[in-house]
């Protein structure tokens, strides 16, 4: 058994597109290196799927996130958005961990709750069912 990681980005069309891992990388490190015109000006929905494997082969999705992508009017990937968004979902998860003391509650920041939440979108059903497909491997999709 073994786990595979893909990333798929949907347009503002519904139209969904796999963007290979490396290249996600490498925009996360270097946001000048790649070029996305037709998503300039953009928030572009991101689906992050960990797919179960046997025999190299995918026979289930072991965990889906779904995370907004922001790109300039010039179509480059803005990671600091992103970045905001992931540490304010990491606080809100971290938050939940830490113990209450007789009668004081934990509080969170509203900020960090707004900022996660701003940075998450829902797919509908019928998206759900094409990123499963995808992902799975049963419906091609073009690479960026």
């Amino acid at each position: 058994m073994g786990l595979s990681f893909r990333l798929f980005l949907f347009d503002q069309d519904d139209s969904l597109y796999c963007l290979p891992n490396a290249k996600f990388a490498r925009m996360l490190r270097d946001p000048r290196s790649h070029r996305f015109p037709s998503f300039a000006g953009a928030r572009v929905r991101m689906c992050d799927v960990v797919i179960e494997l046997l025999d190299r082969k995918p026979i289930g999705i072991a965990r889906t996130t779904f995370s907004l992508l922001s790109f300039d009017d010039e179509g480059y990937f803005d990671p600091n958005a992103f970045e905001r968004h992931q540490w304010a979902r990491a606080e809100l998860a971290l938050a939940s961990l830490i113990p209450e003391r007789g009668n004081a509650r934990t509080v969170v920041d509203a900020a960090s709750r707004f900022l996660a939440q701003g940075g998450r979108w829902k797919p509908s059903r019928t998206l759900a069912h094409l990123i499963d497909d995808a992902a799975l491997g049963r419906v091609r999709y073009p690479r960026l």
